[in-house]
């Protein structure tokens, strides 16, 4: 192979960006974010990329198939404090069958990562009970080629 020649590879998707202002309701009596605050803002974060790209919650009631988070692993880096911008930045590291990887950033302005976490997710058909192939219009919806 020459060196004008490339291999063939699949782009990796762009990640979604998502802000977001730390408030009252996401601060503990420690007087920074809550653990749990910060898996509801990550799922936040996923609805409004995957809302973004085409497959809310009116095409999961639509087709009855829906992203299912199977494991999560939150290592959390830097406190967040009250007030604080924070950007969630989300990608899909992989997803070769049923089961694919994300990841989810939780950083600072400056750049500085307070948090990341890695899920684990599928999709699920809704009247089968059962983990499906992602479908061509959820592959899209996460900004994966075909």
């Amino acid at each position: 192979m020459s060196w004008k020649e490339t291999p063939p590879s699949e782009e990796p998707p762009m990640p979604h960006h998502y802000d977001v202002l730390i408030r009252e309701t996401h601060i503990d009596s420690l007087g920074h974010m809550n653990n749990a605050a910060y898996l509801t803002l990550f799922e936040e974060a996923r609805w409004n990329w995957i809302t973004a790209g085409g497959y809310g919650m009116k095409e999961i009631r639509q087709y009855k198939q829906s992203p299912v988070i199977l494991e999560a692993n939150v290592k959390f880096m830097r406190e967040v404090r009250l007030r604080e911008e924070v950007r969630i930045v989300s990608e899909v590291l992989s997803y070769p069958g049923k089961v694919g990887d994300l990841r989810q950033v939780m950083q600072r302005t400056d750049g500085t990562v307070c948090c990341e976490a890695l899920f684990k997710m599928g999709f699920f058909d809704l009247q089968t009970r059962r983990l499906i192939d992602p479908t061509p219009l959820w592959r899209q919806a996460l900004g994966l080629s075909e």
